[in-house]
């Protein structure tokens, strides 16, 4: 049987990255997942149906924008009348040594890392509550838990994300709604692999395993718990870096 067979799934930063990894891993395991990215973003996966009977469906949004977010949430109402997994994924990441932190760069990091997943949380849990409860799985950050020099901001804003976690766990615990987070160390994105040009010896030295993640071995971990393999877990923080030393 399939993991996520007739679940109905909305993934955000879905259009590249690790975000198109979790929707095509949601869909090969029978969901209909609604692939949700920004309106100028450009979607490497096509909508399709499966064999598996999944499907991705594009969603043009911008989370951090309130109308948006809501118009998604009532066309997964309309279409589908459930929401079983959130994968809050979307996220941005800046490099800046502490005094070159501006408040407005913080303010946009807080933005779309923090408020804009809390206020997905809010929509996916009534739709959850409705039938019976369902998954959320956030993305922190190896950063968010041990900190990094170079990436205070990030690391506040996935510390954040590692706490609104817990308290969301506890908060919608009653409603069968389970809340964990996904916290990787690097991952092997196109666009962190063209970054790091000529540097992955470097990098990968304080890996334990001796490699970068890949997207599919972070979407491996969202699967799980959007399954009810995962059951049981909630307010979580999986570590998924490797053995990574910061």
């Amino acid at each position: 049987m399939l993991r996520l067979e007739n679940k109905v799934c909305v993934v955000t930063g879905a259009a590249r990255g690790i975000g198109k990894a979790i929707a095509e891993a949601f869909a090969s395991e029978g969901a209909r997942v609604y692939a949700i990215d920004l309106p100028s973003a450009e979607f490497e996966t096509p909508e399709r149906g499966l064999e598996s009977g999944g499907e991705i469906i594009h969603v043009n949004a911008d989370i951090t924008d309130s109308d948006s977010v809501r118009a998604s949430f009532m066309r997964v109402k309309k279409e589908c009348g459930r929401l079983d997994a959130l994968a809050n994924n979307a996220a941005i990441i800046s490099y800046e040594m502490l005094g070159m932190i501006s408040k407005d760069k913080l303010r946009k990091m807080f933005e779309v890392d923090v408020f804009a997943m809390i206020e997905m949380i809010q929509y996916a849990s009534r739709l959850m509550a409705r039938n019976g409860g369902g998954s959320i799985i956030n993305m922190a950050s190896i950063v968010g838990t041990n900190g990094a020099a170079g990436q205070l901001a990030y690391a506040a804003a996935k510390g954040a994300v590692v706490a609104l976690t817990k308290s969301a766990a506890k908060e919608l615990a009653p409603q069968n709604i389970r809340v964990n987070a996904v916290a990787p160390g690097m991952v092997a994105t196109k666009r962190l692999v063209a970054e790091m040009s000529g540097r992955f010896e470097e990098k990968t030295g304080n890996i334990g395993l001796g490699r970068m993640a890949t997207p599919e071995d972070i979407a491996n971990v969202y699967l799980f718990l959007a399954s009810n393999a995962a059951s049981y877990i909630s307010g979580q923080i999986l570590g998924v870096d490797g053995c990574m030393v910061l």
